[in-house]
């Protein structure tokens, strides 16, 4: 009998394992990859597009808007006003640094110091965004949930300072990895690398181009270190190549095959074109260029269609199109309750002001839906419609910027290799060069209000024209030094411009204690009453004890 059962629950084993071993099988996906041998060139793609897609959804989205390059006449809340109600997620962020962390480690396995480079560029790039955006965040002990450990599943802040120095660090690494001819390589990224086509020598110049970014970055907090990092960059080029030639730049073009592999806001894949016609050019930035004669204003800017003239010899109630001018008798604003100063008569171009109560009606438009079809305002150039484009680019990091940070490097006093006024000079000319007006700008450097006066405020302030879809890099010049003085328009929730972005509601009830202790260490300022700690006018580590921006 004894025997009988032992025969019985050997059977009932072996079904049972048996089965398990089915199931196992049935669970596993015939179309998926296998993490253990899958080619992380497949992942690399991804990384690259995902990441270039999100610096044009910031720099061209509403971070445009917090800096004044353009403003909505629909649905402006986010973009004009600041209305972020907490929601600034950072969930896309860690998603790309996830798949980036997987090619770095099969790229391990597999002794690809290629791949390894470039994924610590992206790493540093990525997570750099996230700090530069919120303040401490998840760094040193981030990416390790699969362990399952309480520390990988609640992952501590790392401090703003700790961060910037691992980048910097990682960095360091990557220039060193990236430092071989392509062919001594024992693999390709040619087929992946949708920003360089595979080239390890200008992902090196990637790399120390955004270490000069870091250590400019953090040059009020510690400027000493900083001092010796970009000399050491500026003073050793051949151990440390950086972008100077707009040829180089880190810029991504789009695939054209899909609403989400196209410009945003095109045309094509939108039928209604509502999301392009929302986007107007702010007249901040309009009357920036304006004033100094900047051909790169008609290259991202239509001219306005039909302008208003207000002349007080007309007939009353005179309003009418003539010669492709609406033509107006002072009695019609007044009818209107419309001041003469309150309209822009500009016959060439015109922006919308900031936060104003009703954009969508701005400039007596004679359509008040929201996206507008308003005719006496300048919106985006006809190229921004189009899912791609020669300079329909995601713009990482350029040789206007590199030659910008050497420029205001050396107005510091430091050595660099050049004096401020060539590199401001050279800064305006790659920018000049990557809008296809290289022949240009020797004329526009000769404007009076472009010839260079020595001052930090004037170089920023082209830094910013210069930041055209790369809106968030002139944001983060703004909070460390004022420039440009911007001033939030009427109908903003502050009366200044924000300085992060909140720690959003998800975090906060998932990882609550290392959330609460981050929100801890944020300067308090009259504007952040409101919200408490967790406020986008908080000041983050960076410019703590800096008066700064405002």
């Amino acid at each position: 009998m004894k025997r009988k059962i032992n025969i019985i629950a050997l059977i009932m084993a072996l079904c049972t394992f048996s089965c398990q071993e089915d199931l196992m099988e049935m669970n596993i996906n015939p179309n998926g990859a296998n993490p253990e041998t899958a080619n992380p060139n497949l992942v690399l793609s991804t990384v690259l597009t995902e990441a270039g897609k999100t610096v044009v959804n910031l720099g061209y989205g509403d971070i445009a808007g917090v800096m004044q390059h353009t403003q909505k006449d629909g649905w402006a809340g986010g973009h004009n006003l600041y209305e972020w109600n907490r929601n600034n997620s950072w969930a896309g962020y860690y998603g790309i640094l996830r798949n980036n962390q997987f090619v770095y480690e099969r790229a391990v396995e597999l002794d690809q110091e290629l791949q390894q480079g470039v994924t610590l560029v992206m790493k540093s790039m990525m997570f750099g965004l996230i700090t530069d955006l919120w303040g401490d965040a998840p760094y040193s002990q981030s990416l390790r949930g699969a362990a399952g450990t309480p520390e990988a599943t609640f992952p501590a802040f790392d401090t703003q300072e700790n961060i910037y120095r691992g980048l910097i660090q990682d960095l360091e690494t990557a220039n060193q990895l990236l430092s071989k001819p392509l062919a001594d390589y024992n693999s390709t990224i040619e087929g992946a690398d949708v920003y360089f086509n595979g080239d390890p020598s200008k992902w090196r110049k990637m790399a120390n181009s955004l270490k000069l970014r870091y250590y400019l970055r953090v040059s009020e907090k510690l400027p000493d270190f900083a001092r010796e990092g970009i000399e050491t960059i500026a003073g050793n080029p051949e151990q440390y190549p950086i972008i100077t030639d707009p040829g180089d730049d880190a810029t991504m073009p789009f695939a054209d095959n899909s609403s989400s592999t196209s410009w945003p806001d095109n045309t094509r894949f939108d039928a209604n074109e509502s999301n392009y016609r929302r986007i107007k050019m702010c007249q901040t930035l309009v009357e920036a260029m304006r004033s100094k004669s900047d051909p790169r204003l008609g290259v991202w800017a239509n001219r306005v269609q039909i302008p208003l003239v207000v002349d007080e010899n007309l007939p009353p109630g005179t309003d009418r199109i003539e010669n492709n001018q609406r033509l107006l008798s002072p009695d019609v604003l007044e009818e209107r309750n419309v001041a003469l100063e309150d309209i822009n008569q500009n016959p060439d171009y015109v922006g919308i002001p900031p936060g104003i109560p009703g954009p969508q009606v701005y400039n007596l438009s004679p359509d008040a839906n929201q996206a507008a079809f308003n005719p006496h305002v300048s919106w985006l150039n006809d190229i921004y419609r189009e899912p791609n484009g020669p300079l329909l680019r995601a713009r990482l990091i350029s040789a206007s910027e590199v030659n910008f940070i050497l420029a205001e490097a050396a107005l510091k006093g430091w050595s660099v290799g050049n004096t401020a006024e060539n590199y401001y000079q050279a800064a305006i000319m790659a920018s000049f060069s990557t809008w296809g007006l290289a022949d240009q700008a020797a004329v526009y450097l000769q404007e009076e209000e472009v010839q260079f006066d020595g001052s930090l405020e004037q170089l920023i302030e082209q830094k910013w024209i210069a930041s055209w879809t790369a809106a968030a890099e002139s944001w983060f010049d703004y909070r460390r030094t004022g420039y440009p003085q911007l001033q939030a328009g009427p109908f903003a929730i502050r009366s200044v411009l924000p300085v992060r972005f909140y720690y959003m509601i998800d975090e906060r009830n998932l990882n609550p204690g290392q959330t609460e202790g981050a929100m801890s260490r944020l300067e308090s300022t009259i504007f952040s009453e409101v919200d408490g700690e967790n406020s986008a006018w908080s000041r983050p580590w960076l410019i703590q004890g800096t008066g700064k921006p405002w």
